[in-house]
């Protein structure tokens, strides 16, 4: 499906490439604060790849566009694609993250059960926007 949007075969690789660093960071917070990986911890894993995913098509959609209409180098595609996608990228990841902030902090029966959805959600979209934003562009490269 990917290859299919992006009209070529390297950049879904791009795309795919941001993936990786969701998990990781998922998995870091859940053993930085000793939090057990469980099934609601998988959920925010797999919800997290799904929004990682998503930033990435934008930045690779709107540099592949920039490169067919504008007639722009790649370099200076995927620069304008960083720069113009920057701010919706920023607010699907804050959304995100103060959705789960009652999650990660909320006390009372059964939150034990939800902190690690909420902590995996967190600790995975902030280390997958650091580094997609640096990583993506390289990768278009």
């Amino acid at each position: 499906m990917l290859g299919i949007l992006c009209k070529r075969y390297v950049h879904p690789l791009t795309i795919l490439f941001t993936l990786p660093s969701a998990g990781v960071g998922a998995l870091l917070v859940l053993l930085i604060f000793h939090i057990d990986l469980n099934v609601m911890a998988l959920i925010g894993i797999l919800l997290l790849i799904g929004i990682v995913k998503k930033n990435g098509i934008m930045m690779v959609d709107f540099a592949t566009q920039g490169e067919r209409e504008q007639h722009l180098k790649p370099r200076a595609a995927i620069r304008q694609a960083c720069l113009l996608r920057f701010r919706l990228i920023m607010m699907t990841t804050m959304a995100v993250l103060l959705a789960a902030l009652p999650l990660t902090l909320g006390r009372g029966p059964g939150s034990e059960l939800r902190q690690p959805h909420g902590y995996t959600m967190g600790g995975g979209l902030i280390l997958s926007q650091i580094l997609t934003l640096f990583t993506a562009p390289v990768v278009y490269l």
